[in-house]
């Protein structure tokens, strides 16, 4: 491979689900194939591609991490350019990119939202020759920046094989086991597997239909990671207004003041909503927090904020829907929820793509501590991102 050019992206598509027995083979294709992919270098002049919400994350990620880029490009920049939260950026349109920076700028794609390969298609047919996603140029910056949506599976042992084989059997339908190899095959490869019956669901995340169907009047939701608000606010929707106790939790200083104000826009201070501003763990103390990253915030040995740790079991709800995104903590936190766990028995809806335990620790946890319960994978986002999975006890059903 030439200096400044990229390898583009491998694309795979399947006209039909695997089934139980066809998953052990895809598993094993990816187990045993050699990637050829690595974390991307801020080695060149850059450029960002998409100005949405991961767009404005990846300036601000450069910019925290010291690093510049030349300019953004986006199919709506003439709109974008007049907008208050780009000043100072060139925003170009793709068309209008002069074709020397086409050929020397590291273009970072920055978006999720959308099937990546299309996307480095179009550009290389423009001329584009050096194209990555964000989340691979990131990983280049671990050591001064925790966003950790980027990480690449190290090589699956036996071990990793024999469990993660299980995990994908104990799946309750083909399309979960769908989402988990396409989740699969961007971790380990960066190759981009889509299942044509098993497309990216449009729907509210953590609430895919078979949650939505099946929420009571008298829920009592424990939303880890709440950020601004956009889960509490999509759980109101979806239970009509109807529920029994929610409790936001948000340790990060500014998410929590803006959280605060939505809440307070919606439900009006309403009583049976609560904010805590703790960290989900497995145990109670404290731990450095690397605070003011917008919803990449996190426990983390980055940060320079210490915030109080705190387990689900000591939190004192019996919480009926427990809802976790917390950068890479929702392992740790599942297991300090335990007792609420076996004693309450809640929907359970966590992400899983912020490090490996996603590959099939989270779900085998679940898997062995949950009896009766019915277990979902779904990704809601591309290259990797938006992973959930589902615990829905097999009561609520009926």
């Amino acid at each position: 491979m030439r200096p400044g050019i990229s390898l583009p992206h491998k694309a795979r598509s399947f006209a039909e689900l695997p089934g139980q027995s066809q998953a052990p083979l895809l598993l094993s294709e990816i187990a045993g194939a050699s990637p050829a992919c690595a974390p991307a270098p801020a080695d060149r002049p850059l450029a960002l591609y998409g100005a949405g919400n991961l767009g404005r994350l990846a300036r601000d990620f450069l910019r925290a991490v010291g690093q510049d880029f030349v300019f953004a490009i986006d199919r709506n920049a003439r709109t974008l350019a007049a907008r208050d939260d780009w000043a100072g950026v060139r925003i170009l349109h793709p068309d209008d990119v002069a074709k020397a920076d086409r050929s020397r700028a590291r273009v970072a794609v920055s978006i999720v939202t959308s099937a990546y390969v299309p996307i480095e298609h179009l550009l290389l047919e423009r001329g584009f020759t050096d194209i990555v996603p964000f989340y691979d140029l990131a990983e280049s910056f671990r050591h001064l920046h925790p966003l950790s949506n980027g990480w690449f599976a190290a090589k699956f042992g036996a071990h990793d094989c024999a469990d993660t084989a299980r995990v994908l059997s104990a799946w309750a339908d083909d399309t979960s086991r769908a989402h988990h190899l396409q989740f699969l095959a961007w971790r380990r490869l960066r190759e981009e597997w889509t299942f044509m019956p098993a497309p990216v669901p449009d729907c509210d995340r953590f609430f895919i239909p078979e949650v939505a169907a099946v929420l009571r009047d008298d829920e009592i939701l424990l939303d880890g990671g709440a950020h601004h608000g956009s889960v509490v606010e999509a759980f109101l929707r979806h239970a009509k207004g109807r529920f029994r106790h929610i409790t936001a939790i948000e340790p990060d200083p500014a998410n929590r003041a803006r959280l605060a104000e939505n809440l307070q826009g919606v439900l009006r201070g309403d009583a049976r909503v609560t904010i805590d501003d703790c960290a989900l763990w497995d145990n109670n103390g404290h731990a450095l927090f690397h605070a003011g990253l917008d919803y990449a915030s996190q426990i983390s040995r980055t940060g320079s904020m210490r915030v109080e740790t705190r387990r689900i079991d000591d939190l004192g709800l019996a919480a009926t829907f427990i809802k976790l995104h917390l950068e890479g903590a929702e392992l740790a936190a599942l297991k300090g929820a335990r007792r609420t766990l076996l004693d309450c028995r809640p929907i359970v809806a966590a992400t899983i793509y912020h490090n490996d335990d996603g590959i099939w620790k989270t779900a085998d946890w679940l898997m062995r501590t949950l009896a009766d319960y019915r277990f979902l994978f779904r990704n809601h986002a591309w290259c990797g991102t938006g992973a959930v999975i589902y615990a829905i006890p097999q009561e609520r059903r009926s």
